[in-house]
Protein backbone atom coordinates (compact mmCIF):
# COMPACT_ATOMS: atom_id res chain seq x y z
CA UNK A 1 0.00 0.00 0.00
CA UNK A 2 1.97 3.23 -1.47
CA UNK A 3 -0.67 5.85 -0.75
CA UNK A 4 -3.48 5.83 2.21
CA UNK A 5 -6.06 8.58 3.10
CA UNK A 6 -7.81 6.84 5.84
CA UNK A 7 -7.93 8.63 9.36
CA UNK A 8 -8.24 6.56 13.04
CA UNK A 9 -11.93 7.25 13.78
CA UNK A 10 -12.37 8.72 17.59
CA UNK A 11 -11.71 5.86 20.29
CA UNK A 12 -9.60 3.18 17.45
CA UNK A 13 -6.35 2.56 18.63
CA UNK A 14 -4.89 -0.19 16.91
CA UNK A 15 -3.21 -3.02 19.63
CA UNK A 16 -0.15 -1.99 20.71
CA UNK A 17 2.88 -3.37 19.10
CA UNK A 18 5.09 -5.84 21.14
CA UNK A 19 8.09 -5.28 20.02
CA UNK A 20 10.68 -6.50 22.75
CA UNK A 21 10.04 -8.62 25.97
CA UNK A 22 11.97 -10.85 28.55
CA UNK A 23 10.06 -13.93 29.19
CA UNK A 24 10.84 -16.67 31.66
CA UNK A 25 10.07 -20.12 30.11
CA UNK A 26 11.05 -23.54 31.80
CA UNK A 27 14.50 -24.28 30.20
CA UNK A 28 15.42 -20.71 31.01
CA UNK A 29 14.99 -16.77 30.26
CA UNK A 30 14.55 -15.14 26.99
CA UNK A 31 14.74 -12.31 25.15
CA UNK A 32 11.74 -11.96 22.70
CA UNK A 33 11.95 -9.88 19.55
CA UNK A 34 9.71 -9.12 16.95
CA UNK A 35 11.95 -9.79 13.80
CA UNK A 36 11.90 -6.66 12.07
CA UNK A 37 13.76 -8.39 9.04
CA UNK A 38 10.79 -10.19 8.31
CA UNK A 39 8.43 -7.19 8.00
CA UNK A 40 6.07 -5.95 6.67
CA UNK A 41 5.09 -9.69 5.23
CA UNK A 42 4.99 -11.48 8.36
CA UNK A 43 4.93 -10.52 12.04
CA UNK A 44 7.50 -13.16 13.77
CA UNK A 45 9.23 -13.52 16.86
CA UNK A 46 12.88 -13.97 17.39
CA UNK A 47 13.71 -15.65 20.74
CA UNK A 48 17.45 -15.27 22.04
CA UNK A 49 18.34 -17.29 24.33
CA UNK A 50 22.31 -15.81 24.94
CA UNK A 51 23.88 -13.00 23.59
CA UNK A 52 25.82 -14.27 20.77
CA UNK A 53 22.25 -14.51 19.35
CA UNK A 54 21.48 -11.27 20.40
CA UNK A 55 24.38 -9.93 18.96
CA UNK A 56 23.05 -11.23 15.64
CA UNK A 57 19.87 -9.80 15.83
CA UNK A 58 21.08 -6.57 16.29
CA UNK A 59 23.88 -7.05 13.62
CA UNK A 60 21.20 -8.37 11.17
CA UNK A 61 18.42 -5.26 12.19
CA UNK A 62 16.22 -7.59 13.38
CA UNK A 63 16.29 -5.40 16.08
CA UNK A 64 17.20 -1.75 15.54
CA UNK A 65 16.56 1.71 16.39
CA UNK A 66 18.83 3.70 18.65
CA UNK A 67 16.41 3.83 21.76
CA UNK A 68 15.96 0.33 21.48
CA UNK A 69 19.31 -0.40 21.64
CA UNK A 70 19.72 0.99 24.19
CA UNK A 71 16.54 -1.43 26.14
CA UNK A 72 17.91 -4.66 23.79
CA UNK A 73 21.23 -4.08 25.39
CA UNK A 74 20.21 -3.60 28.65
CA UNK A 75 18.50 -7.30 28.45
CA UNK A 76 21.12 -8.67 26.71
CA UNK A 77 23.26 -7.73 29.96
CA UNK A 78 20.48 -9.24 32.11
CA UNK A 79 20.21 -12.54 30.25
CA UNK A 80 23.64 -13.64 30.58
CA UNK A 81 23.77 -12.68 34.42
CA UNK A 82 20.71 -14.63 34.56
CA UNK A 83 21.94 -17.68 32.51
CA UNK A 84 25.38 -17.73 34.55
CA UNK A 85 27.29 -16.71 31.40
CA UNK A 86 30.36 -14.07 31.80
CA UNK A 87 28.44 -10.70 32.29
CA UNK A 88 31.37 -8.46 31.28
CA UNK A 89 32.18 -10.44 28.30
CA UNK A 90 28.82 -10.50 27.10
CA UNK A 91 28.60 -6.96 27.96
CA UNK A 92 31.78 -6.25 25.45
CA UNK A 93 30.23 -8.25 23.09
CA UNK A 94 26.80 -6.40 22.76
CA UNK A 95 28.92 -2.96 22.99
CA UNK A 96 30.66 -4.21 19.80
CA UNK A 97 27.38 -4.65 18.05
CA UNK A 98 26.98 -1.50 16.19
CA UNK A 99 29.67 0.66 16.73
CA UNK A 100 27.41 4.46 15.80
CA UNK A 101 24.14 3.87 18.25
CA UNK A 102 25.37 5.20 21.30
CA UNK A 103 22.61 4.26 23.11
CA UNK A 104 23.52 0.42 22.73
CA UNK A 105 26.75 0.93 24.72
CA UNK A 106 24.60 2.89 27.69
CA UNK A 107 21.95 0.57 28.65
CA UNK A 108 25.06 -2.06 28.20
CA UNK A 109 26.86 0.15 30.50
CA UNK A 110 23.81 0.85 33.29
CA UNK A 111 22.93 -2.72 33.44
CA UNK A 112 26.03 -4.10 34.22
CA UNK A 113 26.94 -1.14 36.42
CA UNK A 114 24.06 -2.19 38.49
CA UNK A 115 24.78 -5.98 38.27
CA UNK A 116 28.26 -4.86 39.36
CA UNK A 117 27.64 -3.04 42.60
CA UNK A 118 25.05 -6.08 43.52
CA UNK A 119 27.79 -7.93 43.48
CA UNK A 120 30.16 -6.12 44.87
CA UNK A 121 27.74 -5.80 47.86
CA UNK A 122 28.07 -9.20 48.13
CA UNK A 123 25.25 -10.41 46.22
CA UNK A 124 24.48 -13.71 45.41
CA UNK A 125 24.55 -14.41 41.76
CA UNK A 126 20.97 -14.97 41.53
CA UNK A 127 20.06 -11.58 43.41
CA UNK A 128 23.00 -10.24 41.02
CA UNK A 129 21.04 -11.36 37.97
CA UNK A 130 17.82 -10.27 39.44
CA UNK A 131 19.17 -6.31 39.91
CA UNK A 132 20.61 -6.68 36.70
CA UNK A 133 17.07 -7.37 35.08
CA UNK A 134 15.23 -5.27 37.44
CA UNK A 135 17.39 -1.97 36.06
CA UNK A 136 17.43 -3.37 32.02
CA UNK A 137 13.10 -2.97 33.03
CA UNK A 138 13.66 0.65 34.94
CA UNK A 139 15.18 1.41 31.79
CA UNK A 140 12.20 0.08 29.25
CA UNK A 141 10.07 1.96 31.30
CA UNK A 142 12.22 5.26 31.45
CA UNK A 143 11.96 5.29 27.51
CA UNK A 144 8.24 4.90 27.30
CA UNK A 145 8.20 7.57 29.39
CA UNK A 146 10.41 9.58 27.36
CA UNK A 147 8.94 8.68 24.29
CA UNK A 148 5.44 10.08 25.45
CA UNK A 149 6.98 13.50 26.93
CA UNK A 150 9.05 14.02 23.58
CA UNK A 151 5.90 13.87 20.85
CA UNK A 152 3.83 16.44 23.60
CA UNK A 153 7.35 18.28 23.16
CA UNK A 154 7.37 17.86 19.38
CA UNK A 155 3.81 19.04 18.85
CA UNK A 156 4.11 21.96 20.89
CA UNK A 157 7.41 23.03 18.64
CA UNK A 158 5.32 22.51 15.57
CA UNK A 159 2.93 24.44 16.63
CA UNK A 160 4.89 27.37 17.87
CA UNK A 161 6.72 27.46 14.16
CA UNK A 162 3.59 26.22 12.02
CA UNK A 163 0.53 27.82 13.62
CA UNK A 164 -2.94 27.53 13.34
CA UNK A 165 -2.51 24.60 10.34
CA UNK A 166 -2.18 20.88 9.15
CA UNK A 167 0.76 19.61 8.37
CA UNK A 168 2.69 17.67 5.57
CA UNK A 169 5.62 15.93 7.13
CA UNK A 170 8.50 14.13 5.83
CA UNK A 171 10.13 11.49 7.86
CA UNK A 172 13.31 9.23 6.92
CA UNK A 173 14.12 5.65 8.04
CA UNK A 174 11.90 4.50 11.09
CA UNK A 175 11.12 6.14 13.94
CA UNK A 176 8.14 4.52 15.81
CA UNK A 177 6.84 2.07 18.25
CA UNK A 178 9.38 -0.28 16.17
CA UNK A 179 12.58 1.65 17.48
CA UNK A 180 11.26 2.34 21.48
CA UNK A 181 9.93 1.07 24.51
CA UNK A 182 6.75 3.38 23.71
CA UNK A 183 5.79 5.17 20.20
CA UNK A 184 8.64 6.44 18.96
CA UNK A 185 10.74 9.48 18.31
CA UNK A 186 9.76 11.49 15.61
CA UNK A 187 7.28 9.13 14.24
CA UNK A 188 5.69 9.75 17.88
CA UNK A 189 4.88 13.24 16.96
CA UNK A 190 3.79 12.72 13.83
CA UNK A 191 1.21 10.03 15.41
CA UNK A 192 0.11 12.49 18.06
CA UNK A 193 -0.43 15.27 15.47
CA UNK A 194 -2.80 12.67 13.75
CA UNK A 195 -4.67 12.08 16.85
CA UNK A 196 -5.12 15.85 16.82
CA UNK A 197 -6.31 15.76 13.37
CA UNK A 198 -4.17 17.74 12.27
CA UNK A 199 -1.77 15.85 10.19
CA UNK A 200 -2.26 16.30 6.27
CA UNK A 201 0.14 13.90 5.16
CA UNK A 202 3.14 11.92 6.44
CA UNK A 203 5.60 11.50 3.69
CA UNK A 204 7.29 8.45 3.82
CA UNK A 205 10.97 7.89 2.19
CA UNK A 206 11.53 4.43 1.21
CA UNK A 207 15.47 4.51 2.73
CA UNK A 208 17.53 2.76 1.00
CA UNK A 209 19.05 0.57 0.74
CA UNK A 210 17.27 -2.12 3.39
CA UNK A 211 13.82 0.09 2.89
CA UNK A 212 12.69 0.70 6.77
CA UNK A 213 10.63 3.60 5.36
CA UNK A 214 9.20 1.28 3.38
CA UNK A 215 8.72 -1.24 5.06
CA UNK A 216 8.65 -0.56 8.38
CA UNK A 217 7.22 2.86 8.85
CA UNK A 218 4.89 2.90 6.07
CA UNK A 219 3.71 -0.58 8.51
CA UNK A 220 3.50 1.51 11.23
CA UNK A 221 1.47 4.50 9.46
CA UNK A 222 -0.92 1.84 8.29
CA UNK A 223 -1.26 0.34 11.59
CA UNK A 224 -2.36 3.84 12.74
CA UNK A 225 -4.69 4.69 9.94
CA UNK A 226 -2.54 7.75 9.15
CA UNK A 227 -3.18 9.39 5.81
CA UNK A 228 0.76 8.41 4.41
CA UNK A 229 2.43 8.36 0.96
CA UNK A 230 5.71 6.28 0.32
CA UNK A 231 8.58 7.91 -2.28
CA UNK A 232 11.87 7.16 -3.19
CA UNK A 233 14.60 9.40 -1.19
CA UNK A 234 15.57 10.56 -4.43
CA UNK A 235 11.83 11.92 -4.91
CA UNK A 236 12.13 14.35 -1.83
CA UNK A 237 13.70 17.35 -3.64
CA UNK A 238 10.48 17.23 -6.34
CA UNK A 239 8.31 17.70 -2.98
CA UNK A 240 10.19 20.69 -1.50
CA UNK A 241 10.38 22.20 -4.50
CA UNK A 242 6.40 21.61 -5.04
CA UNK A 243 5.90 23.26 -1.48
CA UNK A 244 4.28 20.03 -0.21
CA UNK A 245 6.62 19.65 2.84
CA UNK A 246 5.55 22.05 6.23
CA UNK A 247 8.60 20.12 8.61
CA UNK A 248 10.81 17.53 8.23
CA UNK A 249 10.92 15.03 11.03
CA UNK A 250 14.10 12.33 11.76
CA UNK A 251 15.58 10.81 14.51
CA UNK A 252 19.20 9.96 15.56
CA UNK A 253 21.46 7.52 16.53
CA UNK A 254 24.05 9.56 17.55
CA UNK A 255 24.10 13.40 18.92
CA UNK A 256 27.85 14.68 19.22
CA UNK A 257 28.37 17.32 21.73
CA UNK A 258 28.10 20.45 19.31
CA UNK A 259 24.97 19.25 18.25
CA UNK A 260 26.27 17.18 15.17
CA UNK A 261 23.35 14.53 14.27
CA UNK A 262 24.33 11.09 12.80
CA UNK A 263 21.15 9.75 11.58
CA UNK A 264 20.37 6.70 8.84
CA UNK A 265 22.11 7.81 5.54
CA UNK A 266 19.87 10.31 3.54
CA UNK A 267 18.99 12.26 6.53
CA UNK A 268 21.86 14.99 5.62
CA UNK A 269 20.63 15.76 1.92
CA UNK A 270 17.37 16.55 3.59
CA UNK A 271 18.83 18.77 5.98
CA UNK A 272 20.09 20.63 2.69
CA UNK A 273 17.10 20.54 0.91
CA UNK A 274 15.06 21.75 3.98
CA UNK A 275 17.92 24.59 4.46
CA UNK A 276 17.52 25.91 0.71
CA UNK A 277 13.33 25.87 0.85
CA UNK A 278 12.96 27.35 4.43
CA UNK A 279 11.51 24.31 5.61
CA UNK A 280 12.16 23.04 9.54
CA UNK A 281 14.15 20.53 10.08
CA UNK A 282 13.70 18.51 13.27
CA UNK A 283 15.75 16.05 14.85
CA UNK A 284 13.91 14.01 17.96
CA UNK A 285 15.58 12.26 20.27
CA UNK A 286 15.91 10.86 23.95
CA UNK A 287 19.11 12.51 26.03
CA UNK A 288 20.65 9.21 26.01
CA UNK A 289 21.56 9.59 21.90
CA UNK A 290 23.83 12.78 23.10
CA UNK A 291 27.02 11.93 23.15
CA UNK A 292 29.23 13.86 25.00
CA UNK A 293 32.57 12.40 24.84
CA UNK A 294 32.46 13.19 20.94
CA UNK A 295 33.24 16.04 20.78
CA UNK A 296 32.06 17.05 17.05
CA UNK A 297 30.45 15.02 14.12
CA UNK A 298 33.77 14.53 12.60
CA UNK A 299 34.57 12.20 15.36
CA UNK A 300 31.54 10.09 14.65
CA UNK A 301 32.49 6.43 13.59
CA UNK A 302 30.02 5.81 11.09
CA UNK A 303 29.39 2.18 10.65
CA UNK A 304 30.36 0.65 7.00
CA UNK A 305 27.54 -2.03 5.71
CA UNK A 306 28.19 -4.90 3.25
CA UNK A 307 27.81 -3.70 -0.13
CA UNK A 308 25.70 -6.65 -0.91
CA UNK A 309 22.81 -4.70 0.56
CA UNK A 310 23.40 -2.01 -2.40
CA UNK A 311 24.18 -4.32 -4.83
CA UNK A 312 21.59 -7.26 -4.59
CA UNK A 313 17.87 -6.12 -3.58
CA UNK A 314 16.70 -8.50 -0.84
CA UNK A 315 13.11 -9.30 0.10
CA UNK A 316 12.41 -8.82 3.40
CA UNK A 317 12.03 -13.02 4.83
CA UNK A 318 16.39 -13.21 3.37
CA UNK A 319 17.49 -9.54 4.89
CA UNK A 320 18.04 -12.00 8.20
CA UNK A 321 20.68 -13.58 6.58
CA UNK A 322 22.79 -11.03 6.44
CA UNK A 323 23.39 -10.12 2.63
CA UNK A 324 23.04 -12.35 -0.03
CA UNK A 325 21.18 -15.04 -1.61
CA UNK A 326 18.88 -11.69 -2.93
CA UNK A 327 18.32 -10.63 -6.59
CA UNK A 328 21.43 -9.18 -8.76
CA UNK A 329 20.99 -5.53 -9.09
CA UNK A 330 24.90 -4.52 -10.31
CA UNK A 331 27.26 -6.06 -12.22
CA UNK A 332 28.63 -9.07 -10.42
CA UNK A 333 31.74 -7.60 -8.12
CA UNK A 334 30.61 -4.22 -8.95
CA UNK A 335 32.12 -1.98 -5.72
CA UNK A 336 29.44 -0.67 -3.67
CA UNK A 337 29.60 2.78 -1.20
CA UNK A 338 27.21 1.86 1.54
CA UNK A 339 27.48 4.15 5.02
CA UNK A 340 24.74 3.26 7.88
CA UNK A 341 24.87 6.84 8.47
CA UNK A 342 25.39 10.30 7.56
CA UNK A 343 26.25 13.23 9.48
CA UNK A 344 24.63 16.49 9.60
CA UNK A 345 25.91 19.62 11.26
CA UNK A 346 23.90 21.95 13.72
CA UNK A 347 23.99 24.94 11.42
CA UNK A 348 21.06 22.62 9.31
CA UNK A 349 19.31 21.47 12.62
CA UNK A 350 16.05 23.86 13.17
CA UNK A 351 15.62 22.09 16.60
CA UNK A 352 16.53 18.70 18.78
CA UNK A 353 13.34 17.60 20.69
CA UNK A 354 13.85 15.66 23.34
CA UNK A 355 12.39 14.57 26.98
CA UNK A 356 13.72 17.50 28.78
CA UNK A 357 12.71 19.83 26.12
CA UNK A 358 13.88 21.26 22.84
CA UNK A 359 16.60 23.22 21.98
CA UNK A 360 16.91 25.85 19.33
CA UNK A 361 18.83 26.89 17.75
CA UNK A 362 20.88 23.94 18.37
CA UNK A 363 24.75 25.02 20.05
CA UNK A 364 27.16 22.75 21.63
CA UNK A 365 26.22 25.25 25.05
CA UNK A 366 22.84 24.76 24.87
CA UNK A 367 23.08 21.24 24.45
CA UNK A 368 25.39 20.86 27.49
CA UNK A 369 22.51 22.69 29.65
CA UNK A 370 19.87 20.30 28.64
CA UNK A 371 21.36 17.24 29.08
CA UNK A 372 22.71 18.81 32.28
CA UNK A 373 18.49 18.49 33.21
CA UNK A 374 18.77 14.65 32.93
CA UNK A 375 19.77 11.53 35.34
CA UNK A 376 20.22 9.71 32.21
CA UNK A 377 23.29 11.75 30.68
CA UNK A 378 26.57 12.17 32.68
CA UNK A 379 28.41 15.46 31.42
CA UNK A 380 31.79 14.63 32.10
Amino acid sequence: MADQDAQTPVGSEPPALSVLRWDELSEGPVLVLLDQTRLPAEEVELVCTDVPALVRAIRTLAVRGAPLLGIAGGYGVALAAARGHDVAEAAGLLERARPTAVNLGHGVRRVAAAHRAAVEKGAGAAEAAAAALAEAQALHREDAQASGRMAEYGTVLLEELLPGRAYQLLTHCNTGALVSGGEGTAFAVARRVHRQGRLRRLWVDETRPLLQGARLTAYEAARSRMAYSLLTDSAAGSLFAAGEVDAVLIGADRIAADGSVANKVGSYPLAVLAKYHHVPFIVVAPTTTVDMDTAEGTSIIVEQRSGQEVTEFTPPRAVSAGGGGGMVVAPLGAPAYNPAFDITPPELITAIVTEEGVISPVTGVGLAELCARSSQVTIS
